[in-house]
């Protein structure tokens, strides 16, 4: 999937004209090429061409902090190996960080209803474990969220063995959902009653999820494109708008891989913009997005 470049130099060349001769720092059309090139190695994530000016916005803080003077500059750095950590600031950078908590709430409700009620009858001959995979799970909204659900669905919760993984390629993003510290702001769309449940001031103007929710949940770095050490089985997993990132060939395998680790008639849940048509024959839509998998 990803290939070795470490043989051959692949940095813009020096003639570039930069895009834009007022910006701060010269940012050329190759630059751009090279950071969307090196994006996609390694962390399969598919920039557009026309993302160049959020680039430019995302990595000029950097440049401005280490004193580069051009992104050629900044580029030929981090592709040292005293640039090696700034290289993971970078790919932190790029990846997009979007959620809120409950967002697409049907996917929670279906999760404390249907979902949960299939476990439960499988917990007859097959014990009370229960696994739930939040795969991309940015700042950890959608986890917290996941936590809560099964808190508010399941009042034996505690007689079960039941756990949330939460992974995400930025590592900045893995430490803040560990933390479970949110802007008081954040709150808002959630239901009275359970704000006042499962979360705490902590602070001026900020929350903290509960610690019943948050020992539900492990937080974990993970590139999708790499290595899996989980085994599985997963009752569900979340993977919501993600692989809108990833080019047809990196969804396929994803949602290949995903399969291989859901119980049979385990639930998908993705995003609204997102669809599983010509991908993988492996789950049947049961509406909204939702999906189960049949093989």
């Amino acid at each position: 999937m990803a290939t070795d470049t470490r043989s051959r130099d692949t940095r813009p060349p020096a003639t570039e004209a930069a895009v834009s001769e007022d910006r701060e720092f010269s940012f050329s059309t190759d630059d751009y090429a090279y950071l969307r090139a090196m994006l996609k190695e390694k962390t399969g994530i598919e920039l557009g061409p026309t993302k160049q000016n959020m680039v430019y916005a995302r990595l000029a803080k950097r440049l401005r902090k280490l004193g580069f003077k051009t992104f050629r500059d900044y580029i030929e750095f981090i592709g040292t190996p005293a640039g090696v950590d700034e290289l993971g600031t970078t790919l932190n950078a790029l990846t997009t960080n979007l959620t809120k908590f409950f967002r697409e709430n049907h996917h929670f409700e279906h999760l404390g209803t249907a979902a949960l009620q299939e476990v439960r009858a499988r917990a007859v001959s097959q014990g009370r474990r229960l696994r739930i995979w939040s795969a991309g799970c940015s700042s950890g909204e959608e986890p917290h969220s996941i936590a809560i659900t099964l808190l508010q669905s399941m009042p034996d919760i505690k007689q079960w063995d039941a756990k949330v993984l939460a992974t995400d390629i930025d590592t900045e993003m893995v430490r803040r959902g560990s933390e479970g510290v949110y802007p008081a702001a954040s709150q808002e769309g959630i239901p009275a009653d359970i704000a006042r449940k499962y979360f705490e001031p902590h602070g001026a103007d900020k929350v903290r999820v509960t610690q019943d929710a948050r020992s539900l949940i492990t937080f974990k770095h993970l590139n999708l494109i790499g290595n899996w050490p989980m085994k599985g089985p997963f009752d569900a997993i979340f993977c919501r708008n993600v692989v809108i990132y990833f080019d047809k060939d990196t969804q396929r395998v994803l949602f290949e891989r995903y399969a291989n680790l859901l119980v049979p008639g385990g639930f998908l849940y993705i995003g609204h913009s997102e669809n599983l048509f010509g991908i993988t024959e492996r789950f049947k839509l049961l509406g909204r997005n939702i999906h189960r998998k049949i093989a």
